[in-house]
């Protein structure tokens, strides 16, 4: 192991920097993912990290020391102020990881189902949609201009591990990847729709979600086969956009198995 005890050591600014700076991400195409089951999720997709990282405190775990063989990585122990200066966390699990962000996007000629994310700037929300999608198997996303940075800590940790199960691209032209995609496009609106219940789910589908406060552009909402709405009572006039992809996946989910 190498032990390292200054916050001024070079790796450690790296990673530092990885973590904070959405620029420097995308420069080295490299991020810091942290915990235990983000790391796991990395390894049993089949992917190798960088480098792996230890608070000293930490650095005794069983578990931690198990996932450093798994990784066959010997890990870098930091001292734990170090530690949480790479993380964006205000109480580290103690286990960090640098990856390579993966090059894979998706192929959207072919592509059976893709989420189309339009100016979604909440991480959280970002993050969940792309979870909801992995686990109803759904595993291409384009992420528009505006939305919030798919490699940040943030999305990372809301996504749970769905982006080493994903083709995801970002910063897109979502008009034309909508376009290129060539299937359904089915766009959710919070009335007015075709009820989820009532829609025609078969072949290709695209889902296009809009931001929270404004939706869909209009002019990306003109590109839709479909508007779909799902019924709602007690007066609300809007689901969270998580909350409604999830439904929305689910019913597709669904529909297939009972097929």
């Amino acid at each position: 192991m190498t032990f390292i005890a200054s916050r001024d050591n070079p790796r450690v600014r790296r990673w530092r920097e990885l973590t904070h700076d959405a620029r420097e991400r995308r420069k080295q195409r490299r991020v810091v993912i942290e915990g235990e089951n983000l790391i796991l999720a990395f390894l049993q997709a089949g992917k190798s990290v960088e480098n792996l990282m230890l608070s000293k405190t930490a650095s005794s775990r069983a578990e931690f020391i198990a996932l450093a063989s798994q990784a066959g990585k010997s890990p870098t122990v930091l001292v734990d102020a170090v530690f949480r200066s790479i993380t964006d966390t205000e109480t580290p699990a103690g286990i960090a990881a640098e990856i390579a962000i993966p090059s894979a996007v998706p192929d959207l000629r072919t592509a059976k189902a893709c989420v189309f994310l339009d100016a979604i700037q909440d991480a959280g929300n970002v993050g969940a949609i792309l979870r909801s999608a992995a686990a109803f198997g759904i595993r291409d996303a384009v992420l528009g201009r505006g939305c919030a940075d798919v490699w940040s800590p943030k999305v990372l940790r809301a996504a749970a591990g769905a982006h080493f199960a994903m083709h995801i691209a970002e910063s897109a032209d979502l008009a034309g990847a909508m376009g290129e995609f060539g299937g359904k496009i089915m766009c959710t609106v919070p009335r007015g729709g075709v009820a989820i219940s009532d829609a025609d789910l078969s072949g290709r589908l695209g889902w296009l979600f809009g931001s929270e406060g404004q939706g869909v552009s209009e002019a990306l909402a003109a590109r839709a086969t479909l508007k779909v709405s799902i019924p709602m009572q007690g007066g609300i006039e809007s689901l969270n956009v998580a909350a409604a992809a999830a439904i929305l996946f689910y019913e597709l989910s669904r529909r297939g198995a009972r097929a």
